[in-house]
């Protein structure tokens, strides 16, 4: 009878992509004693793998993710200074917007429980990805609009021409969220953090975005932090998962 390989903890896996260690983030407010949001959380994202973070509303997933892509409200959030966040061997503490200009949406993208996070809903959709490509690339309005309707083909959007040419508000909520998983796509990152893109889909729909984000993310090599509350969600998604309770990690498999 074989033996079932059980998996090396996430700070023990060599060749990573992040490193995040000893991430603490307090909550400051002016009336009140600050409220730690996450505490001592450490884990590390191999290049080209999926790892999953687990755990209930509040525990602390969605600041982690905020504190790896730079966009925790500076005036109302404080990084522990004994925290570490590398991303490919580069501290990601303390980037100018310069900096995080160069790598969001390029090296890192993010895709948020909703769409309309990353959809502007007075532009069409073309407008949106082909500014997305050109921020990060030097190529002429077609060649963007060539490669927005080859991320929207990849992301199971029929028409894909046609659809370019549409608003946020002419498509359904499973419809919005491949679009914005395709604009994640758009500059081939080498990570990407999902938080929780599918929980108010129904379960047809969640089913097929999950199929198609584990076929591209294999496809194109990249690494993949899933969010979620639901282990089902993950279960054939994820290589490692880490569960998070009340801030920490506390269980890894």
């Amino acid at each position: 009878m074989a033996t079932r390989r059980t998996p090396p903890p996430l700070t023990q896996i060599s060749d990573n992509l992040l490193e995040v260690k000893n991430l603490t983030v307090d909550f400051i407010s002016a009336s009140k004693a600050p409220v730690r949001a996450v505490e001592e959380v450490s884990f590390v994202i191999p290049r080209e793998r999926t790892v999953a973070l687990v755990g209930e509303s509040g525990s602390g997933k969605s600041v982690s993710a905020l504190a790896i892509m730079g966009l925790l409200p500076p005036q109302n959030s404080k990084v522990a200074l004994h925290s570490k966040i590398e991303y490919d061997n580069r501290s990601m503490l303390n980037l100018s917007r310069t900096d995080w200009q160069l790598i969001r949406g390029s090296r890192i993208a993010m895709i948020f429980q909703d769409p309309l996070m990353t959809l502007n809903p007075v532009l069409r959709i073309d407008t949106q990805m082909v500014e997305a490509v050109q921020a990060h690339h030097r190529v002429s309005k077609k060649a963007a609009l060539a490669r927005a309707a080859d991320a929207l083909t990849r992301v199971g959007i029929p028409s894909a021409l046609e659809r370019l040419s549409a608003y946020p508000h002419q498509f359904s909520g499973g419809m919005r969220q491949r679009v914005a998983i395709a604009i994640a796509l758009l500059n081939e990152p080498d990570l990407i953090i999902a938080d929780e893109p599918t929980t108010a889909l129904d379960v047809t729909i969640q089913s097929q975005i999950l199929s198609e984000v584990q076929g591209l993310t294999r496809e194109s090599g990249t690494a993949l932090i899933w969010i979620t509350h639901d282990l089902a969600v993950v279960a054939g998604l994820a290589d490692v998962i880490a569960v998070m309770y009340a801030g920490r990690i506390v269980e890894t498999g």
